[in-house]
Parts: structure tokens; C-alpha cells; sequence
């Protein structure tokens, strides 16, 4: 199996803690909110016998720097930081649920960077989703219990989303929740607030569009996500769930590696 290997990469926002596997072209994965890197563990050894697969944990998150002020734009100036910081003069990106918004800022921002992207359960927000989001209660925000009866709170809240039988997985959601503190709903609350209609049709690389049939919150934007860039490819994981790339890392895998050869 490929070794993961772990490292750190200096931007004006503070470090970029990453992992990754493999050499060749480079595949940068970005996460979903509260997660990190690890939300790519399977992903890595997977992708990285083709490519040079790297996750991130996004500026805020896992183990980078924590930030005062969270959005989109602040994420995207990051990743693009984070190219600079390893010698990437152009990359491949991957992102998953607040990844794959983050994602698009960066291809919209810095085009000639981004030579193709991935887009994993993506939510479309325009003007319609951002007042949906505007007074929906909050997704992993929970107030501490003495008792610890927050945690079951969490718990709870991600289970129904989660494939039966993998309490493994939604341990290592919560423990990247926990990570956070206050801070875990901010990507929520940052995607909540972006303008993507604005800035999507900026992208000019070639796509892919993933998503996950049983993803009651994105799924249903796959269609219109999809007809907002050129001419994408587009391709249903049937059962996939919010945790997908670590419950259905081989047919990620083999998708993207398709996609990217």
C-alpha cells in the first residue's frame, strides 16, 4: 500500500497541515465541513498509484491554522497559497460537500492554476439556496453538556446519514468535530453565504460532477450544478451517502482516476 506522508506548508493565513500518497500529476482533495484530511484516508492510497494525491486540511480546520474570519474566498485564497508553498504551478482539485464550493472559487479565481476539477456532492448556491440556509438550524453546532450529552447530540444528529453498521466513520466525524470547538459550523455558515452564481461561470477547465444518490442535501443539485459549467461529465455513485469518500473510496477512486487520465 502507499505510504501516506504528512507535512506542513506556510501561507499568510498561517500553516496548511496536509497528507499525502503517490508522484506524478497532482490531485489536491479538499474536505468537507467539520472534517480534515482524513476524510480522504481511504482516497489516498487509492489515487495516489496514479497520481500525486494530496488532502489538505482546509485553513481553519483539522490541524492548519484556526481563522478569525471564515469563508469561501478566505478557503480559496488559501489553496491557492498552498500551491505556491509546494511548487505547484498547477494541480488537479477534488472537493467533497464545503470542498467542492471551495473548489470552485479556486478554479474562478485562479483559472490558469486548476487543470480540472471534481466536484463530490456539491450544493448550487445562488440567491434562492442562501435564503433557504439563512434561518436553518444549525448542522453540527451543539452546546456543551457537563454530562457529555452534546456528543450524543452529534452523534445523532449525523447517524441517519451514515451507513448502518460503520460507527468507524462517524467516530472519526466527530472526533474532527470536536477539533473545532465554536468553530464547528463555520463552513457551514461560509457556504451559506457565497455567491457562487457569480463566480461559477468563471471556471473554464473541464469537470466532473460526482454525486451520491443518498445524499438528501446536495443530491438534488446535481442537475443544476452540472448545467452551470462546460459541458461536464457527470456520474452517480447509486447509495452513496454523505460519507462517501471513505464508505465508497474504490468507485470514488476509480472515477476520478478515469476522469483525470
Amino acid at each position: 500500500m502507499t505510504e501516506i506522508r504528512f507535512g506542513y506548508a506556510g501561507t499568510t493565513r498561517g500553516q496548511v497541515h496536509y497528507a499525502e500518497c503517490g508522484t506524478g500529476s497532482p490531485v489536491v482533495l479538499l474536505h468537507q465541513t467539520p472534517r480534515s484530511w482524513d476524510e480522504y484516508r481511504e482516497v489516498l492510497p487509492l489515487l495516489g498509484r496514479t497520481h500525486r494525491a494530496i488532502a489538505m486540511d482546509t485553513i481553519g480546520f483539522g490541524a492548519s491554522a484556526p481563522l478569525a474570519d471564515h469563508s469561501i474566498e478566505t478557503y480559496a485564497g488559501a489553496v491557492v497559497e498552498f500551491l505556491d508553498a509546494l511548487g505547484l504551478p498547477e494541480a488537479a482539485l477534488v472537493g467533497h460537500h464545503t470542498g467542492g464550493v471551495v473548489a470552485v472559487e479556486v478554479a474562478a479565481r485562479a483559472p490558469g492554476r486548476v487543470s480540472a476539477l471534481v466536484l463530490s456532492s456539491t450544493p448550487y448556491v445562488d440567491a434562492a439556496a442562501r435564503e433557504r440556509r439563512r434561518d436553518r438550524p444549525p448542522i453540527d453546532e451543539v452546546e456543551p453538556d457537563p454530562g457529555g450529552a452534546h456528543l450524543t447530540e452529534l452523534w445523532q444528529r449525523r447517524q441517519k446519514h451514515y451507513p448502518p453498521g460503520r460507527p468507524d466513520l462517524l467516530s472519526r466525524f466527530v472526533r474532527d468535530a470536536l477539533v473545532l470547538g465554536d468553530d464547528a459550523e463555520k463552513g457551514h455558515l461560509a457556504v451559506g453565504r457565497y455567491r457562487m452564481e457569480e463566480r461559477i461561470a468563471l471556471v473554464r477547465c473541464r469537470a466532473l460532477c460526482l454525486g451520491a444518490s443518498a445524499d438528501p442535501f446536495v443530491f438534488p443539485d446535481l442537475r443544476i450544478l452540472s448545467s452551470h459549467l462546460n459541458n461536464p461529465t457527470v456520474a452517480v455513485i447509486e447509495g452513496g451517502m454523505i460519507p462517501l469518500m471513505e464508505h465508497r473510496s474504490s468507485e470514488v477512486c476509480e472515477l476520478i482516476a478515469r476522469f483525470l487520465s
